[in-house]
């Protein structure tokens, strides 16, 4: 069984600026988890690989944290304070400086809570799909092509 993932996520930004503690724990997790689905019927793996397809990645939580204490500094700001007005600074800086570098500092935050990246979360989608059987096809029709040649 796979468990080092680096291979399947190179290039992943988030990965890089993660300690390798934490990666390794959410690599230990992924293949745990596809050894435990390993013994599941189809269904139950269908029914893993939905709840996989809504898992919010790290991104995803990093855009709706930024937006809402924008948000909150925006109200804040115009309601009792203008010092309120600076989380919204914050934020956007984060969130820009999450956009050009992959990091921003909530990511070592979110990281230990086992939030996962988009190719973290395929890794697992894909190894259930090919524990379901969903590429037997295309290894069917490659040794076929082989074959006729």
């Amino acid at each position: 069984m796979i468990t080092d993932f680096r291979e399947f996520v190179r290039g992943d930004r988030v990965r890089a600026n993660t300690s390798p503690e934490i990666n390794e724990a959410i690599d230990r997790e992924i293949a745990a988890t596809v050894r435990f689905y390993a013994g599941k019927t189809d269904y139950e793996i269908s029914k893993r690989i939905e709840e996989l397809d809504n898992e919010w990645d790290i991104g995803r939580h990093v855009e709706t944290r930024a937006a809402v204490i924008s948000m909150i500094g925006l109200v804040l700001g115009l309601s009792r304070s203008r010092k309120w007005f600076i989380l919204s600074l914050i934020a956007t800086t984060f969130l820009f400086q999450y956009a050009v570098q992959g990091w921003a500092p909530p990511i070592p935050f979110l990281r230990r809570f086992g939030i996962r990246t988009k190719q973290e979360i395929d890794v697992e989608k894909y190894a259930l799909r090919a524990l379901r059987g969903d590429f037997d096809d295309i290894f069917f029709l490659r040794r076929e092509e082989q074959r006729m040649y």
